[in-house]
């Protein structure tokens, strides 16, 4: 049987693809501590869509952790030692990891945030993204709502930390 266009193009764009995890993952930026979660898979990454809604930061408390900021449905986000200003330094690969917290316009403050120190910054693609006091912040790819899987990782150059109400990190392991 012989290939299409279409199928030759598709396992070659594949293969680039697991080529350049392989490569990336070889260069020991996600630590010892991720390999344990299961590896993402393509469909893990959905193309990037227009962001629609305003973001909503809040304070939660989550065990050992005590008062950190969460997004409006619950889910922990974080800030990345790396980033020395207010802009981001986690693209390409690393934003699979770490996905900005993107927002449709300024944030909204919930219950324990501060809405003095929420902002936002433009990230290279011309997207908003949520900042607390200074820090842009993210997500971690396996959080879920009360789960912060992500709290001091060392990955992509530097460590994540989750963030308290006040827009330090929080260090506790």
């Amino acid at each position: 049987m012989v290939a299409s266009t279409a199928q030759r193009s598709k396992v070659l764009v594949v293969g680039v693809v697991a080529a350049a995890l392989l490569v990336a993952g070889c260069g020991g930026t996600m630590p010892s501590t991720a390999s344990a979660s299961p590896s993402p898979s393509l469909a893990a990454f959905p193309s990037p869509s227009p962001v629609t809604t305003i973001a909503t930061i809040a304070v939660r408390a989550i065990t050992k952790l005590g008062n950190i900021l969460v997004d409006g449905s619950g889910k922990p986000v974080y800030l990345f030692a790396a980033d020395t200003g207010q802009d981001s330094t986690c693209y390409e690969y690393c934003d699979q990891f770490w996905p900005p917290v993107l927002t449709a316009g300024p944030p909204h403050a919930g219950a324990g945030a501060k809405a003095s120190l929420l902002g936002t910054t433009t990230r290279t693609d011309g997207s908003l993204q949520v900042t607390y006091a200074g820090h842009p912040l993210y997500y971690f790819y396996t959080d879920s709502p009360g789960e912060a899987h992500g709290q001091g990782i060392n990955g992509f150059g530097d460590l994540w930390w989750v963030v308290s109400p006040s827009g330090a990190a929080i260090t506790t392991r």
